[in-house]
């Protein structure tokens, strides 16, 4: 399967302790600068009482748009480490901001770098991050006797059932994977004697996580 990203389901909170400073990143999904600067804004207020509020973004299929700010620390210190940390884990359409309550003690930048590495790492590990991948609606018009063989087809080629409907007939919805749509109705058409009805609905997405 080809043209799959990464992406945030779920942001979470991750937080590391060094040398008495604390380090709370927080994780966003963000589809575009705006929003990203959004959540930014309303985190500076949330934590206004921190030293620093540091950020780093990928957003685009692609990664096309990246930015980062050290928000006050040294040059090179925090933003661009993050920044790194996002891009080495190929997630896109993401915003982490590490917010830094000072401690006392300087970590020199060294300690900066890897404090701020360490807390975006903490912040994806407590996210829920899915691949995405381009899928097609699959509905499937069948009789109750036929949908048990279908389902075992699908279970066999590892095809996701979003839904099964009940009524005088079943009404079987699938997220097919482009590469597996003609073997998966090939298969349907030849244990069903070519009577359940395929209709591909629309193109959508189909999160693995």
């Amino acid at each position: 399967m080809s043209d799959s990203v990464k992406k945030v389901l779920e942001g979470g909170t991750g937080e590391i302790v060094e040398k008495k400073s604390r380090f709370i990143a927080t994780v966003f999904s963000v589809a575009s600068e705006e929003e990203a600067v959004s959540y930014i804004e309303a985190t500076k207020k949330k934590y206004w009482d921190a030293r620093h509020n540091c950020y780093a973004y990928v957003i685009g299929e692609r990664g096309e748009k990246q930015k980062c700010s050290d928000d006050g620390e040294p040059q090179g210190t925090a933003g661009r480490p993050m920044l790194d940390v996002l891009l080495g884990s190929g997630i896109t359409n993401i915003l982490v901001i590490v917010t830094r309550y000072f401690g006392g003690v300087l970590l020199g930048t060294g300690g900066l770098v890897r404090a701020y590495s360490q807390a975006t790492k903490a912040g994806i590990d407590s996210s829920r991050i899915a691949t995405q991948y381009p899928a097609k609606e699959l509905h499937v018009y069948t009789d109750y006797t036929s949908s048990g063989k279908i389902r075992y087809i699908a279970e066999q080629l590892d095809v996701v059932i979003d839904d099964t409907l009940y009524t005088d007939n079943v009404e079987m919805i699938f997220l097919v994977t482009p590469d597996k749509i003609k073997t998966f109705t090939d298969k349907i058409m030849e244990a069903t004697s070519a009577a359940a009805r395929i209709e591909e609905v629309k193109d959508t997405y189909l999160y693995v996580e």
